[in-house]
């Protein structure tokens, strides 16, 4: 890992006070949110003015989190952001790689000069936008490299809070610890967070033990309605806005649900595809060494990891479908193997 490289260039960056900026990817899930407010409470124990900005809402099941209140959403809070990011001396990205990943964010940001500093696990990081960059794609999360910078400069002691919001972004980003696991290191860090969090049977209980009923129904819906393809290992479930309205849909209701048809045996590659507003969304998941990143960046204009990536497109629900259906025979030996 390039930590010794990435502290030569941020000891600078937060020697003296600063005005910064925090922001993560759009439709923000545990690991965006856990990151941010963690970088945020570090740098303001600091001494440093802070605000933290998500594209768009994030997940009520995620509200609770400490510091959560604090952080501005820009289409709710566009003028506040706005000013902000005008008056930043630095941004700081987190979770996301790209400024296109960063929803109506990207045009504010892009028309600053402000200096920008990555810190994220995703692949093909575009690091000429950055003046610093942290981009390590063997690990866990956004989460866990926060949690290196603050043991880095904090020598692993950290407070309750920052503690509590980092292991949700690690735990959210591994699926309970399910994947994504690249080394020991994951485990030793949670191990120093657990000893300053709260509970860990209490995180664990506010993220995954807080549906509403609409939404335990919507699962239900989703999971009766999966299509799987046998002859590709793969399991598609669609849903269009009006299903989703249906079951009264809200931000996050969706959250998980492609990762249920992995624990069949026969499942290689799981996909949720959704309606939303003016696009379609697309979710991929997948067992072993099959990459969801390699198939979302060639045909879905998306990528993310090797087991997890995300894509999108401007077809209808159901021509999305046929279009994943139509490439699947490319990738037919290598999802058998």
């Amino acid at each position: 890992m390039q930590f010794d490289l990435f502290f030569d260039k941020f000891d600078a960056v937060i020697q003296e006070h600063r005005k910064f900026v925090i922001v993560c990817h759009v439709n923000p899930d545990g690991d965006a949110i856990g990151s941010v407010l963690a970088m945020s409470s570090f740098l303001r124990r600091r001494g440093h003015e802070v605000v933290s900005i998500a594209p768009n809402a994030f997940p009520s099941f995620l509200a609770w989190m400490p510091g959560a209140q604090d952080i501005l959403v820009f289409e709710n809070d566009i003028e506040a952001s706005r000013n902000a990011i005008q008056s930043a001396d630095y941004i700081i990205m987190l979770d996301f790689n790209s400024l296109s990943r960063c929803g109506l964010l990207h045009n504010e940001i892009g028309k600053t000069r402000c200096p920008r500093v990555l810190v994220d696990h995703h692949r093909d990081p575009e690091l000429s936008q950055f003046c610093c960059a942290l981009s390590e794609t063997e690990v866990s999360s956004a989460s866990e490299l926060v949690a290196e910078i603050i043991f880095h400069y904090e020598n692993e002691e950290v407070e309750q809070d920052i503690a509590t919001n980092l292991l949700v972004g690690i735990m959210t980003d591994t699926g309970a610890f399910a994947h994504s696991i690249f080394h020991p290191r994951t485990f030793e860090i949670c191990s120093q967070l657990v000893k300053t969090s709260i509970s860990y049977n209490q995180i664990h209980q506010l993220v995954y033990d807080t549906f509403s009923e609409s939404r335990l129904r919507l699962l239900g819906y989703s999971i009766n309605k999966m299509e799987i393809l046998d002859e590709y290992s793969t399991a598609i479930i669609s849903l269009s806005k009006s299903e989703l309205d249906s079951f009264n849909y809200q931000v996050g209701d969706t959250e998980g649900i492609v990762n249920y048809p992995l624990s069949l045996d026969k499942i290689r590659m799981s996909v949720l595809v959704t309606e939303r507003q003016e696009q379609i969304r697309l979710s991929f998941r997948s067992k072993g060494d099959f990459s969801v990143h390699e198939l979302a960046n060639k045909h879905f204009r998306g990528g993310g990891h090797t087991n997890a990536a995300g894509g999108t497109t401007t077809d209808t629900l159901e021509e999305t479908v046929e279009k994943l259906k139509s490439v699947l025979p490319e990738y037919k030996e290598l999802l058998k193997k």
